[in-house]
């Protein structure tokens, strides 16, 4: 009996394994293999066609850029031809083929060239020089940008190898991992002499392609593609050193900028918290502060306070509370206006501006519950005066305006309830109790009144 009850168990066990596996198998509607290597090798070339869509798709991105616009800049990737070479570089490492390699390579470097200097011609052409937001957010990387690359990277090649190619997921990869806005972006640096910009931007289409590279040759060796046969062994190990020699030189450098924009991304996410729990002070307030890791690994994060000056014990404080959010040698400089400190005065404005705009928010709120409380007060003076007068038999009167809640603890109603305390040993009529409540509704404007009478 416990034999059978451990087959069973077994048996389970195995048919939930195979349900798990068919789900995840990727051998289902998977395209032949050369289908997959000839439809990446043809993406690779950039002549003709290929050559000038990716020429209008700069256009379009650096008008998109230029006009602040997403919709555009969306455009712009979904029609540019940029992940071809890409591609083909992870496919190449991946089987081995050297020729491969090179013609990606080639095509990839010919595609940069043309992307720059279109780009490039567009913004000295351009009227508009100012920097706007899109622009500005392609000018520096973040770890959330190494992550779309690579599991973009993988969407992409997964959905190459199928039969079916018509789906939305390599429009979906195109747009994700944004490829084309960063070239512009380099572009714009060179058109403007801003090389911080050029950088910044070649920096993140950098990361992109080699993280979308790397997830390509994992799915090419995961789906167990044949490499490329040599019949000169000799060939064959100088071909596979040549690759080795070219992956290790782009992927070192890659793998120490990744590491780098980890470590900034951790230090922002810290600065940030540190500077929303700590930087507070009863007459002061951030306008604006900067955390910078230095070329020589020091880390600064650089408040400025408008407002009455913070006393030094309470900066030493707020230093001293650093460690506690992974902060620990982390240079802290406050700078208060009015102190000798040289304040931005664009960033000032700035700074009194969300600050004036706080505290009308923070009057209007008041003015709103002052309103509330003035409606939800009664004159009861004045009414038990008028109601005396009506009927002189009453000796006190206790008047209140409540609101009723439902059981999930919401306002349904709003209640009068009074309470008339006779005079000794008289006792008021009913008709005369619904001639109050008449006129109670009347005087309060409220048709629920609640009349008790002692």
């Amino acid at each position: 009996m416990e034999e059978q009850s451990s087959k069973t168990k077994g048996f389970s066990f195995e048919g939930l394994w195979g349900y798990i596996r068919s789900r995840f198998d990727l051998d289902d509607d998977k395209a032949s293999e050369e289908d997959v290597k000839e439809n990446i090798k043809k993406g690779v070339e950039f002549r003709g066609t290929n050559l000038w869509v990716l020429i209008f798709a700069t256009f379009v991105a650096s008008l998109g850029l230029n006009m602040n616009s997403a919709a555009v800049i969306i455009g712009a990737m979904l029609i540019s031809p940029l992940m071809g070479p890409i591609m083909g570089i992870g496919l190449s490492v991946g089987i081995n083929d050297f020729e491969l390699m090179k013609r990606s390579l080639r095509n990839f470097g010919l595609m940069v060239l043309v992307s720059i200097l279109t780009s490039t011609l567009y913004f000295l052409l351009s009227p508009l020089s100012e920097a706007k937001s899109e622009l500005l957010a392609r000018t520096m990387p973040t770890i959330y940008d190494v992550l779309i690359a690579f599991f973009g990277g993988l969407a992409g090649i997964v959905a190459q190898s199928r039969k079916d190619r018509t789906s939305t997921v390599i429009p979906g990869v195109a747009i994700a991992t944004a490829l084309m806005p960063p070239l512009c972006t380099a572009g714009y640096g060179l058109a403007t002499w801003q090389l911080n910009y050029f950088i910044g931007a070649f920096y993140l289409f950098f990361i992109n392609t080699v993280f979308i590279a790397i997830a390509t040759f994992i799915v090419v060796r995961f789906l167990r593609y044949s490499p490329k046969v040599f019949l000169d062994p000799i060939r064959e190990r100088q071909v596979k050193r040549y690759i080795l020699i070219i992956v290790f030189v782009t992927l070192i450098p890659s793998v120490i900028l990744a590491v780098r924009i980890v470590r900034q991304s951790l230090f922002e996410s810290a600065a940030d918290r540190y500077v929303a729990a700590v930087m507070h002070f009863p007459k002061a307030q951030v306008i604006d502060y900067q955390r910078t890791i230095h070329a020589d690994g020091s880390r600064e994060i650089d408040v400025i306070l408008i407002g009455d000056p913070v006393s030094s014990d309470a900066i030493e404080n707020a230093r001293m509370q650093l460690a506690a959010y992974n902060l620990e040698g982390t240079k802290l400089t406050v700078r208060q206006s009015g102190q000798g400190e040289q304040v931005d005065i664009n960033t000032l404005q700035t700074g009194y501006q969300d600050l004036l705009q706080e505290k009308n928010a923070y009057i209007q709120e008041l003015e709103k519950k002052v309103g509330t409380l003035s409606a939800d007060t009664l004159p009861s003076g004045d009414i038990t005066r008028e109601m005396t007068a009506l009927a002189p038999e009453i000796a006190q009167v206790t008047l209140t305006k409540t609101k009723s809640y439902d059981a999930q603890g919401n306002p349904v109603d709003t209640t009068v309830i009074c309470l008339l305390r006779m005079k000794e040993q008289v006792r008021i009529p009913e008709s005369e109790q619904q001639r109050i409540v008449g006129w109670l509704q009347a005087r309060t404007k409220n048709d629920n009144v609640k009349l008790y009478v002692e």
